[in-house]
């Protein structure tokens, strides 16, 4: 029936008493509130204001909806004070964890730039890890992460397949020859993950597969085992993500199917209702096409 700027400009000359003061106080000229005031009676069909020799009076109708439009204003202000408070509380850092290659492939994407072009009080620190860091506890805010999450406090949603393949170092095979089937793996020299990465399940498949497989390295790391599989050291599970990207590796075996794991955007219930974490779900979220391949290669 009207809108809000209309009836900023009657509540104007309801308090100040002319349609100059009123222009002061909104920062405008005396012409605009006299066409506000016009416009509003025209949507209403009632004047609200006359003037007198000594400025404007409300009319007996617009004193009658005075208490009606201060409690609208009251409404209104209350609406900009929630959206002032959530633009405020879009300042500040998005602590997202991730393995440390995925680092690079996020800052060489756009990604980051875009996300300080739309909301440029948001700034983005990487917590670099292999290992699932505790969000609960306040590690991180935000995770990037593939596997199986058994965690209930964490929510989010499904990005990609993390899809990992046996790897190795042209020269390795060169020298020993690739295998051919699960059951050559025995026979090889084998990059396998440290004792802090026991449950990851590449260290558990290895096991269930080739129990007896010797190994020659161990890191604690993923970018570590990468880093030894060039080196012509052994074979080594690696996400294709990162093995196919590699010239100096060749993917003898894969995808293995028991490796296949979902790549996840999580954070805590809690943090989710935070207008930064929104404010960053939501920009990921439009960014899908970008952030797919980065995890996936």
């Amino acid at each position: 029936m009207f809108d809000w700027d209309d009836l900023k400009h009657f509540l104007a000359v309801a308090r100040h008493g002319s349609t100059t003061a009123a222009g002061r106080a909104l920062n405008t000229d005396q012409s605009t509130v006299q066409r506000r005031i016009t416009r509003l009676e025209q949507r209403i069909g009632q004047p609200l204001v006359e003037r007198h020799p000594s400025g404007y009076r409300l009319t007996a109708y617009g004193q009658q909806l005075l208490p009606h439009a201060q409690q609208v204003e009251q409404q209104m202000l209350a609406l900009q004070n929630v959206v002032q408070s959530s633009a405020r509380e879009l300042n500040g850092v998005i602590r997202l964890t991730c393995p440390e290659p995925i680092v690079s492939r996020i800052t060489g994407s756009g990604l980051l730039e875009r996300l300080s072009a739309r909301h440029p009080g948001l700034r983005v620190e990487f917590v670099m890890s292999d290992h699932y860091v505790d969000l609960g506890k306040g590690e991180a805010d935000v995770a990037f992460r593939s596997g199986d999450t058994v965690d209930n406090a964490l929510i989010g949603r499904k990005i990609a397949d993390s899809l990992w393949a046996v790897y190795g170092g042209r020269e390795y095979l060169a020298r020993h020859g690739s295998p051919q089937r699960l059951e050559d793996l025995a026979q090889h020299a084998w990059i396998g993950f440290d004792a802090s990465m026991a449950k990851h399940r590449a260290t558990q498949w290895l096991h269930d597969v080739a129990p007896h497989a010797r190994l020659v390295a161990t890191s604690g790391s993923v970018l570590g085992t990468v880093h030894s599989v060039k080196a012509n050291v052994g074979l080594g599970a690696l996400p294709k993500a990162l093995g196919d990207a590699e010239p100096d590796l060749v993917r003898v075996l894969g995808p293995i199917p028991e490796l296949t794991r979902s790549w996840r955007m999580l954070t805590t219930r809690q943090l989710r209702r935070t207008p930064r974490v929104q404010a960053f779900f939501a920009f990921m979220a439009s960014e899908m096409d970008t952030l797919r391949p980065i995890l996936t290669g």
